[in-house]
Order: C-alpha cells, then sequence, then structure tokens
C-alpha cells in the first residue's frame, strides 16, 4: 500500500504524532511566515467521535480503578520472586522517566529555533492540518505522509508525501537503543538539533525497525 499510494519502498513505517508545539518568539514566528502551530479541527465526524468519548468518560475511568485494583490484588498476591521482578519493572520505569525527564525528552524538540529541527517544526502543520504522519523509513532517509487535510477516517486513502529527508538530513534514533519500551522515537538532524515523535505503542515497528541496524552515535 505504502509502495503503490507514496511511490517508496518502506523498510518500516508507523502512524506517530507530536505534542504541542510551543509558541515561538515573535522573531521567529514572523521570520517563518506565521505558519500554522496547530492541527486543524476536527470535523464532524471527528466531532461526533469526541462526544461519545466525553459519555463513555465515566465507563473508562471506572474500568481504568478496576484494573487498577485488580493489578494491586496481583501484587499483594504474588509469590516472592514475582515481587522481586514488579519491582525491578518499577525501578525501570522510574529510571526510564528520570532519563526522558533529564535529557530534556519531555518536551517536543531540542528548544533551538535557529536549528534544523525547530525550523523543521515551523512548517509542521503548514504541510498538512493533520494531527499523524505516517514516518516512513526508507533506505535513502525518512519519507513522511499524510491526508493534505484533517480526516476523521480513511487518513490512509488520502495520504500523500509532505517531507523528505535524506540520510544526510537526519536519521531516526531510538534515544535508548532498546534498553526501555517507549513510544518515543526521535528525528535527529545533522546538526543534532532533534524532534520527537510519539509511537502508536511501544516497541511497535519503528522502534523494531531500529533495533535492526547500528547503534546510533551519542
Amino acid at each position: 500500500m505504502i509502495s503503490d499510494r507514496l511511490g517508496v519502498r518502506a523498510e518500516a513505517a508507523e502512524w506517530c504524532t507530536i505534542d504541542k508545539i510551543p509558541q515561538p518568539p515573535a522573531d521567529v514566528l514572523q521570520a517563518a511566515g506565521n505558519p500554522q502551530l496547530r492541527p486543524a479541527r476536527p470535523g464532524p465526524l471527528g466531532m461526533v467521535g469526541a462526544a461519545l468519548a466525553v459519555l463513555f468518560a465515566p465507563l473508562g475511568m471506572l474500568l481504568s480503578l478496576l484494573a487498577d485494583a485488580e493489578e494491586g490484588l496481583k501484587r499483594a498476591l504474588a509469590t516472592k520472586s514475582e515481587k522481586e521482578r514488579l519491582r525491578a519493572k518499577d525501578a525501570d520505569n522510574k529510571r526510564r522517566d528520570a532519563l526522558i525527564a533529564e535529557r530534556g525528552l519531555d518536551k517536543v524538540f531540542d528548544g533551538n529555533w535557529h536549528g534544523d529541527a525547530g525550523r523543521f517544526l515551523l512548517g509542521w502543520y503548514s504541510h498538512s492540518t493533520h494531527p499523524e504522519r505516517l514516518v516512513v523509513a526508507v533506505d535513502d532517509g525518512i519519507v513522511l505522509a499524510a491526508p493534505p487535510k484533517r480526516v476523521s477516517v480513511g487518513k490512509e486513502k488520502h495520504m500523500q508525501v509532505v517531507a523528505r529527508l535524506t540520510g544526510s538530513d537526519a536519521i531516526l534514533v531510538d534515544p535508548f537503543n532498546g534498553e526501555f519500551d517507549t513510544r518515543i522515537v526521535l528525528i535527529r538532524f545533522r546538526d543534532r538539533s532533534w524532534l520527537r515523535l510519539g509511537t502508536i505503542e511501544p516497541r511497535g515497528a519503528l522502534h523494531r525497525y531500529l533495533l535492526r541496524q547500528p547503534l546510533a552515535d551519542g
């Protein structure tokens, strides 16, 4: 489908999102032509979906509480070895979260609006107002695809290439090289600036692809 629709041979591909783009300095924004910094608002179907989500929110909260209670019960009834494994997992999660904060990976990009990542981020919604991008790893770089405008359904049917980055422009990086299961993948540019993508699931298609590649330096 990707080959037919986009005309590229994908090594791996996954739909990704980015966090809210922070407000750039006024001079940077003006120099970039005052680009759009937010995705388009949902259409009628999207609004219906949002309304249904609000309607079923109490049920979701109840299910979440039940899941937490079940997890607590499992921990209380766990064997000694299972409790040790759970404590080790909790310690890993805390270390992961601490490293994410320490490296600034809880932000959408490295913060330098004059770097390659900052300039690329400024044009993110000018290329497409859809909130997601299909991030495609190809043998000579990265291709980003999306519908030109926000759609509620059928994003694959409407998608087209909205940006291309050669291997000399940027690379995809798992910042933890597979040590932790996260939804974080970076586009790291040649000036070492970076943009953080959020994948649909931990250890998804892009993470599995990156695990097969030589470790990124630094």
